[in-house]
């Protein structure tokens, strides 16, 4: 009992008198520096994020502090920047210096111990990454490839709410219908299968797989990660393809430059492209595509107004097609947002006349679910369940979700 109580006396002396070493011993600071709240011992600006919607404290900080302060997350210094023209010259002019990210729990855990693209540290190893990713997976000729993917997907939808909507209306959950169908597209492109819909028997891994996205979405941007050790295994499906014979998936693709150059086309970095492409390219398309829709239904006149555009331009003979985006500008700019000065309101018309920035847009999602977007306004009527609007509460998660209820 002594012992203890000697114990515990001794690590309250520890952390009081670090509060004291952190409250009262003044730190160098560089000149101009930029400007940070109060902090407190040891954990520093960490209370100042303890919110859900990660965006809300920054823009708070933002409002107090201006567009470039400093955050001390326990003995990481971090420096927010939330100016576009700073943001555009610390990735171009200084793009070298801050090529590197630092090596998170996160990324040992759930990109191979820091060898995916998106936390691998600049250099060679990089550099493949990006050659591949540029030349054998995002080049036109790829992406264009898929194509036929993209639209039987979306036939498939629009068959299943044309049957449920048949006579009279039918009541559309955003969310699971836009995952199922991002996922479905993602996955057909690189493996050839599909893991949602009415003619798959066997869902189980496709459950899986969605727990898992839903976690990483939600935990993503947390702090404490160290009991979150998901483990995916993409080795049975890297030698399913490499076993099957038929169409020329974006794995048999890589598979094939495997067979002429190994060592830029290991087994790791082609299941750490999966890895990524899944992870970035399922949640974040499914969620911004579902925050459009929502928006549309709150706004009518919007909805009214595009869906006027898709019949003047495309007609009713046909669906919309990925090629006539083109000239459906108030369509790109419903889909299209930028950093705005009122940031709250939906305001599709803002884009008529665009700014000096066209070319560093934030574009969450492609010219594939552009059209899936419109082919919902072309060829149904939406209404929202009741006179009371959609809730557009942000929900918990790196890709701010909506609320669920």
């Amino acid at each position: 009992m002594e012992e203890a109580t000697i114990f515990y006396s001794s690590l309250a002396l520890v952390f009081l008198f670090l509060g004291f070493k952190f409250l009262f011993q003044s730190k160098p600071r560089q000149e101009n520096f930029s400007p940070s709240p109060l902090s407190l011992p040891i954990i520093g600006h960490f209370q100042l994020l303890i919110n859900p919607s990660l965006h809300r404290p920054f823009l708070e900080l933002l409002k107090k502090l201006g567009l470039v302060f400093s955050l001390q997350l326990g003995s990481r210094l971090a420096v927010v920047i939330l100016s576009l023209s700073l943001v555009e010259e610390c990735f171009t002019k200084n793009d070298i210096v801050l090529a590197n990210r630092p090596n998170l729990l996160l990324s040992k855990h759930l990109c191979y111990n820091h060898t995916t693209l998106i936390t691998v540290l600049y250099g060679d190893y990089w550099r493949n990454l990006c050659r591949i990713c540029t030349i054998e997976i995002f080049s036109p000729n790829r992406i264009n490839k898929f194509y036929g993917i993209r639209k039987d997907e979306m036939r498939r939808l629009l068959l299943k709410l044309s049957r449920n909507s048949h006579e009279v209306f039918a009541k559309v959950e955003f969310k699971s219908m836009f995952a199922d169908l991002t996922f479905n597209n993602l996955m057909r492109m690189m493996a050839g299968k599909r893991y949602y819909g009415e003619d798959v028997t066997d869902d189980s891994e496709a459950k899986d797989f969605r727990e898992f996205i839903v976690e990483v979405a939600e935990n993503g941007g947390a702090g404490n990660l160290a009991d979150y050790l998901p483990i995916l295994n993409w080795a049975g499906l890297i030698d399913e393809r490499r076993n099957a014979n038929g169409e020329n998936m974006m794995i048999d693709h890589l598979l094939t430059l495997q067979e002429s150059e190994p060592e830029s086309y290991t087994d790791q970095i082609i299941k750490g492209l999966i890895h990524v492409l899944l992870l970035v390219g399922s949640d974040t398309s499914a969620v911004a595509v579902e925050w459009a829709m929502s928006n549309l239904l709150n706004n009518p006149e919007v909805l009214k107004k595009a869906k006027e555009e898709i019949d003047a331009q495309v007609g009713e003979e046909r669906f919309i097609d990925e090629s006539d985006i083109a000239k459906l500008p108030y369509l790109r700019n419903i889909i299209d947002p930028e950093l705005w000065d009122d940031p709250t309101s939906f305001k599709p018309k803002r884009f008529e006349n665009e700014g000096k920035y066209h070319g560093h847009k934030y574009l969450p999602f492609g010219m594939g679910r552009r059209a899936s977007l419109g082919a919902l306004i072309q060829c149904f009527e939406w209404k929202r369940l009741g006179d009371e609007e959609i809730d557009m509460t942000e929900g918990k998660g790196i890709t701010m979700p909506k609320v669920e209820h």
